[in-house]
C-alpha cells in the first residue's frame, strides 16, 4: 500500500499552495491552505474543488504568509490546524488588521519542537530562513516513506545558518522533495541581509535629512536590518503601531528590537491609534505611548521613518513634507509598485525632491541556492511547486516529477 501525494493547487503558479498526503489507512495531512495571490478581496469559495472536505484531515501551515494560510477560515470546522507558535500570533494580527478576526484556533509547535505524531504520520517542523518570521520546512514520515516539503525558504537571510547546517547534515533517505521555485528564471535581487545593512548604512550616512523607508511590518529580518543600520549611524528608527504590535507579540525570549529599545521609537498616529481603540486594544497603545512620539516632531528630525500609504494622511497633517535633503527607500518587491497603495509614498517623496533608492533582497532562494539545496538533500524524486519556470529551468534538480494540479502521485 502506498502513500498518495496530491497537489491540489500550486503546480503552475506562485502562491495559493494546497498539498495533500494520504496514508494507506485513509488518514490525511494537508500542507498549507493558501489564498491565491490574484484572488479578489472578500472572495470566498477559494478552496480547491478537488480537496475532499467530506473526510477528516489535519492541516499544517508552514508560515504566516497569506498565500500559505489565507484559506484557513474556509476549511471544515472539525479539521485541526497546526502551525508555529509565533506564526499563529502573526496570523492573528493579520486578521485583526483586516477587521476580520479569525474564528479558528491553532495548535502550535515552536522552533525547538521534536517530531510529533498525527495519526500514522510523524511530523518534524524544521525552522527555515524566509522573509516570513517563524517559517518551517515540514518532514512528513508515514508508511515507511519520507517527504520533505520546503515551504518558502532562502539562504541569504538572518537565519541562513539553519539552511547551511541542514545542507551539511541533511535528513536521510528523502523519497520526495516538494520544493518551491519562486525565483527560477527571475532577476530578483538576492543578497544577504548583512549586505543590505551595509547598504543602508551608506544611504543613512550620505543623507543629510530624514530617510523614509517602506517595508512590511511582518518582515522582521528587514526591521532588524534597519534597526542595526540606524544604530550604526546614530539615528533613531521610527516604526508604526502595527510594526510595534508585531514585535510586541513575538519578541519575548528573543533579542529582537521592540518598544523601549534605544534608537527605536513608535510613531503614534491618529489613524492607527483610533484603529486600535476600535478593536479593543487601548491597553496596547497605552503601553506604546511612553516609547513613542506623535507625527509632528518628525517634521524636524534626523530619523529613519517608516512610510506607507496608510500613514501619509497623518504625516501630512503633521506638516511632514519630504525635501531634497531626504531620501526614500522602497524595501519590497518592485512589482508591488504597479499598485497605487505602494507607489503613492514613493511619488510623494519624489515630488519633494528626495533621493529615491531601492535596497532590498528577495524572500526566496536564488536559482543557485535552490539547485544546491536539492543536490544536498538528494531525494529520490523532486516535485516542484510555487513557481512558473520549472519546465525551462529543470537543470540541476535530479529526477523531477512534474504534476498537474489535482494529479495524484503514488509513492511506492
Amino acid at each position: 500500500m502506498n502513500l498518495h501525494l496530491t497537489i491540489h493547487r500550486g503546480t503552475r503558479q506562485i502562491g495559493g499552495v494546497c498539498i495533500e498526503i494520504e496514508h494507506p489507512d485513509g488518514n490525511r495531512l494537508v500542507l498549507d491552505a493558501g489564498r491565491p495571490l490574484d484572488a479578489p478581496d472578500g472572495a470566498t469559495g477559494l478552496l480547491p474543488q478537488t480537496l475532499d472536505r467530506s473526510r477528516p484531515a489535519t492541516v499544517l501551515i508552514s508560515h504566516p504568509h497569506q498565500d500559505h494560510w489565507g484559506l484557513a477560515e474556509q476549511l471544515p470546522a472539525g479539521w485541526p490546524i497546526w502551525t508555529g507558535s509565533a506564526s499563529a500570533k502573526l496570523i492573528a494580527i493579520t486578521g485583526d488588521v483586516r477587521r476580520n478576526p479569525l474564528t479558528r484556533s491553532f495548535q502550535t509547535w515552536n522552533s525547538r519542537s521534536h517530531p510529533f505524531a498525527i495519526g500514522p504520520f510523524t511530523v518534524t517542523p524544521i525552522l527555515t530562513d524566509h522573509s516570513a518570521f517563524d517559517a518551517y520546512m515540514l518532514l512528513v514520515e508515514g508508511a515507511g516513506k519520507r517527504i520533505l516539503y520546503t515551504g518558502d525558504f532562502r539562504r541569504h537571510g538572518r537565519k541562513s545558518v539553519v539552511i547551511d547546517r541542514m545542507m551539511a547534515s541533511p535528513p536521510a533517505q528523502i523519497d520526495v522533495l516538494i520544493t518551491e521555485r519562486t525565483n527560477l528564471g527571475s532577476d530578483k535581487p538576492v543578497t544577504t541581509e548583512a549586505d543590505l545593512e551595509r547598504d543602508f548604512v551608506g544611504l543613512f550616512e550620505r543623507t543629510k535629512g530624514r530617510v523614509f523607508v517602506s517595508w512590511s511590518g511582518q518582515n522582521v529580518d528587514r526591521t532588524v536590518t534597519l534597526y542595526r543600520a540606524a544604530k550604526r549611524t546614530r539615528r533613531t528608527l521610527v516604526i508604526d503601531l502595527y510594526t510595534a504590535d508585531v514585535l510586541d507579540r513575538i519578541s519575548n525570549g528573543t533579542r529582537l528590537p521592540r518598544a523601549g529599545f534605544p534608537n527605536l521609537k513608535v510613531v503614534v498616529t491618529r489613524g492607527l491609534r483610533e484603529f486600535y481603540r476600535r478593536i479593543g486594544r487601548d491597553d496596547f497603545v497605552a503601553r506604546m505611548v511612553p516609547h513613542g512620539l506623535p507625527a509632528r516632531p518628525l517634521a524636524h528630525c534626523h530619523h529613519v521613518i517608516m512610510l506607507r500609504r496608510g500613514l501619509l494622511a497623518d504625516y501630512q497633517r503633521a506638516g511632514l513634507i519630504p525635501t531634497a535633503e531626504d531620501a526614500f527607500n522602497y524595501s519590497m518587491w518592485r512589482g508591488y509598485l504597479s499598485e497605487q497603495y505602494h507607489a503613492e509614498p514613493l511619488e510623494w517623496c519624489r515630488a519633494g525632491g528626495a533621493e529615491i533608492a531601492y535596497i532590498h533582497t528577495s524572500g526566496h532562494a536564488s536559482p543557485a541556492d535552490l539547485r544546491a539545496f536539492a543536490a544536498a538533500i538528494r531525494p529520490s524524486v523532486t516535485v516542484p511547486v510555487h513557481g512558473v519556470k520549472w519546465d525551462e529551468e529543470q537543470r540541476g534538480f535530479g529526477s523531477i516529477r512534474r504534476l498537474a494540479d489535482a494529479e495524484p502521485m503514488a509513492i511506492p
